[in-house]
């Protein structure tokens, strides 16, 4: 799945009522690739898995546990491409997500939940990129 398809599954499934929580995302989320081929799941599930991981930097996660900090990035990522590209161009950006209020941990699941509704097996998430957090060693090197 290429990034653009996948913002745009985001933007479509996301609902319409102000500040939607990321469970609602998630459950969207999750109808709509069991319609599809069990490749696209898989397509999204890289495609996660690769934006988390670009997030995964020192400047953003310093000071949060390690699962505070995955759910954070989830979070950048449910809120959509816009605001993802603005925390990658200004990490000050990550702060109002870094309060521990927000946290998107429902969207990690989403693979695994269409994987079971449209092949019947568990997925063992293999992706390319690792997204748990500090697993993007260059995101983590001392400048």
């Amino acid at each position: 799945m290429d990034e653009a398809r996948f913002w745009r599954l985001i933007e479509e499934c996301r609902p319409p009522w102000p500040d939607p929580d990321a469970d609602d995302l998630a459950a969207a989320l999750v109808e709509r690739l069991t319609r599809e081929p069990a490749a696209v799941t898989a397509g999204f599930a890289e495609t996660l898995s690769r934006l988390l991981w670009e997030l995964d930097r020192r400047e953003l996660g310093e000071n949060a546990s390690s699962d505070a900090f995955l759910y954070t990035r989830a979070a950048v990522v449910a809120a959509g491409e816009h605001t993802y590209r603005g925390v990658r161009a200004d990490p000050a950006r990550f702060a109002p997500f870094a309060d521990g209020l927000v946290w998107a941990e429902s969207l990690l699941y989403v693979p695994d939940r269409a994987w079971r509704r449209v092949t019947g097996e568990e997925w063992q998430r293999d992706t390319r990129h690792c997204y748990e957090s500090y697993a993007n060693r260059a995101g983590w090197e001392l400048c």
